[in-house]
């Protein structure tokens, strides 16, 4: 991935124009989207959206509801989903550029709304959601994650000569970040604070901010991180059921122990989809955080491969067209939203698995949950729009050549 030093890219070695992303040349039109990217997103989600009504439908009947209810809700937010996504994929490229901005001070003001009392949705004691409960809710940190993005990448290409400099190559990008993750952090979601801070480094990184500033500051986050864990009692309670979890195999280490035990019962080739075994109230958070878990028994190690080989496709995809955008602003939003998507995969597959603590991580694309998978496919439909700005660049260079 080429790491923008102004208007420099790695690999080409020519200069990549910083222009209002989204205004076309007259005599050209843009082009389709990317077809690639597209069917991998619509094949993933198919799968998902089948997982869920596998790994629900126990859970559903055990609640005195339809055994098709979470698998309805969220068959109707994937196909609102795909309409936003066709939706967005057509909007021009500069609206996003526009937006970054008052879709980071809604964000700012819906994290504060989340701490108001009678306001913020409480779930598993934590108080991190908006909406009506038991009908439609949302965590405003979702949002925080592509605010970042946009913000960021709007930020580079407005100091794009100056970000070498820590006033403005650090210190405006480090106060977005300071305020976004300190409501976060004030949820007690150190997992999104994480993913915010992660995603924002690798856009400060790529928009030419100087690599010993963001060491410094990444190595202020972790030695912050370490404090949180040793010093929050409900984060060291999951490194040490990580660490161990049989030692408390009933309470904190029950979780992982069972979604172990769904992974390894699915052998090479699987149960069978809809024969897991674990979903019958063994595994908790079944159809949400843990689904990954309920795939791998019903699919097999063969089936996993493959759901993982189809993430790294959409995800090499999404960086391919990073390289090729027209513009400084779109490479940089494909890219974070990318990166997004990586972090997130591997995160959720890393802690069903027992590689690193709990994070309460949802699966893109698979996890229950409709705002969640509706924003995704939102995040889709950005690159999809950006995307259709690619055949501009090779015209334009087909001019040049022929002037």
């Amino acid at each position: 991935m080429a790491r923008y030093d102004n208007d420099k890219t790695e690999y080409t070695g020519g200069r990549l124009p910083d222009i209002d992303a989204g205004e076309e040349d007259i005599k050209l039109k843009r082009g389709p989207m990317d077809m690639p990217f597209f069917l991998l997103v619509l094949v993933i989600l198919v799968i998902g959206v089948i997982t869920v009504l596998s790994a629900s439908f126990a859970n559903a009947y055990y609640d005195n509801k339809s055994p098709t209810y979470y698998f309805g809700r969220q068959f109707i937010f994937a196909v609102l989903g795909i309409a936003a996504m066709l939706f967005i994929s057509r909007l021009p490229v500069k609206l996003f550029r526009k937006f970054s901005l008052y879709l980071f001070a809604g964000t700012v003001f819906l994290l504060v709304m989340v701490k108001v009392p009678g306001v913020g949705i409480t779930i598993n004691g934590a108080t991190r959601w908006l909406g009506i409960r038991n009908l439609i809710t949302f965590q405003p940190s979702e949002i925080a994650k592509l605010s970042v993005v946009l913000l960021f990448a709007n930020m580079a290409c407005v100091y794009k000569d100056r970000m070498k400099t820590f006033r403005w190559g650090v210190l405006p990008f480090a106060g977005v970040l300071l305020i976004l993750c300190g409501l976060v952090i004030w949820e007690r979601h150190v997992s999104a604070t994480a993913i915010i801070l992660a995603v924002g480094a690798i856009m400060m990184f790529l928009g030419g901010t100087g690599l010993g500033w963001l060491l410094g500051a990444g190595g202020i986050a972790a030695a912050a991180l370490v404090f949180i864990i040793k010093f929050t009692g409900y984060t060291s309670d999951r490194v040490n059921a990580w660490r161990d979890p049989f030692a408390d195999r009933l309470n904190k280490g029950y979780q992982i122990i069972q979604s172990l035990y769904a992974i390894g019962s699915g052998g090479l080739l699987g149960v069978g989809i809809g024969q897991s075994r674990q979903k019958y109230l063994y595994l908790p958070y079944d159809y949400n955080d843990y689904i990954f878990s309920i795939y791998c028994e019903e699919m097999g190690f063969i089936g996993a491969v493959l759901l993982l080989v189809l993430f790294a496709l959409l995800i090499m995809r999404g960086y391919w067209l990073a390289m090729h955008c027209r513009d400084r602003f779109g490479s940089l939003v494909i890219t974070g939203i990318t990166t997004l998507l990586a972090i997130q995969v591997f995160l959720n597959i890393a802690v069903v698995t027992n590689t690193m603590p709990s994070t309460g991580i949802s699966l893109p694309f698979f996890s229950y949950g409709g705002t969640a998978l509706l924003l995704q496919l939102a995040e889709m439909g950005i690159v999809l729009s950006i995307s259709r700005d690619i055949p501009l660049k090779r015209a334009e260079k087909k001019e040049d050549k022929e002037k």
